[in-house]
């Protein structure tokens, strides 16, 4: 949509409503991702027509952008539009004085410019549903390889209480620690002050129409999804096949993340980095696979 004073106008009448404006800050602050409406639900505990609605206003407004994954939808904040209001509001500012202009970027650039790990281990948190498999795999591997750099947990939205005996296997195999992993939910570590994550990978698997777990803490979040094995069918060897699968592309992945200079990131750097790793596996990049060896 071009910037002009009627579709500026016609933005500001968007977003001015409680609920619209928590969706479009949510969508930003998940971009450029975005969420699908079950995503949004679950975050705003609104139900579906009303959601609809608002999204719709966003939408004719210019500020919201959509696609259709399968038979779902998902929804992103238009990140343009959103630069073209902020320019307009804020044009000759001071009449060109940086200097007194500084304040209105001063807060959003200080909380991306942080940096994230400098003082203490990185906390990085795992997240699926039913905290058995994948994320239970993630928390070992990342004690195992990140020593005192990292504090890893998993957790899941509605854990089933016990850890698939397959996952302490596969760990065991390869000489990991599995002393004190145990299914557990996502509201046991929100509700931990010492726990906050700084760092939260989503590990569902989308390509299947999983649902996603979401993380409305003050983290940088990055979606590094893979099937489940806990979901393989067949013989027992084929079954531990696809745990040995998922162990393989959980390390491959972890090796890159501790690889990096965490200690020395920001949160925009970390954000930037963790995407890379997995952007690296989905297009086979040669240069950016070997960070992923």
């Amino acid at each position: 949509m071009e910037t002009t004073t009627d579709s500026i106008v016609q933005r500001l009448e968007a977003l001015a409503h409680p609920v619209r404006l928590g969706v479009f800050r949510l969508l930003v602050r998940r971009a450029p991702e975005g969420a699908t409406p079950g995503e949004l639900q679950a975050m705003l505990g609104k139900a579906p027509s009303t959601l609809s609605a608002h999204l719709a206003q966003l939408r004719s407004a210019g500020l919201v952008e959509v696609v259709r994954e399968g038979r779902s939808l998902r929804y992103s904040a238009d990140l343009d539009a959103l630069g073209g209001l902020v320019d307009y509001l804020v044009a000759d500012c001071c009449r060109g004085r940086a200097d007194l202009c500084a304040p209105l970027a001063r807060g959003a650039l200080s909380r991306a410019e942080a940096p994230v790990g400098a003082a203490r281990p990185l906390g990085v948190l795992f997240i699926c549903t039913g905290n058995t498999a994948r994320s239970i795999l993630s928390e070992a591997i990342l004690r195992h390889l990140g020593g005192s750099r990292f504090r890893a947990l998993s957790a899941g939205t509605r854990p089933e209480g016990v850890v698939n005996p397959l996952t302490l296997r596969v760990l065991e195999a390869h000489g990991i620690d599995t002393e004190g992993l145990r299914s557990k939910s996502l509201d046991e570590i929100a509700a931990d002050a010492t726990a906050r994550p700084d760092l939260v990978f989503t590990v569902c698997d989308r390509a299947a129409a999983e649902e996603c777990p979401v993380w409305l803490g003050d983290a940088v979040v990055a979606h590094w999804g893979l099937p489940d094995p806990a979901a393989s069918g067949g013989t027992e060897a084929e079954r531990l096949a696809a745990f040995e699968a998922a162990y393989r592309t959980i390390r491959r992945r972890l090796e890159a993340l501790v690889a990096l200079r965490v200690e020395e990131m920001d949160r925009a750097e970390l954000q930037r980095a963790v995407d890379r790793i997995i952007l690296a596996e989905r297009t086979g990049n040669s240069t950016e696979m070997g960070a992923l060896k």
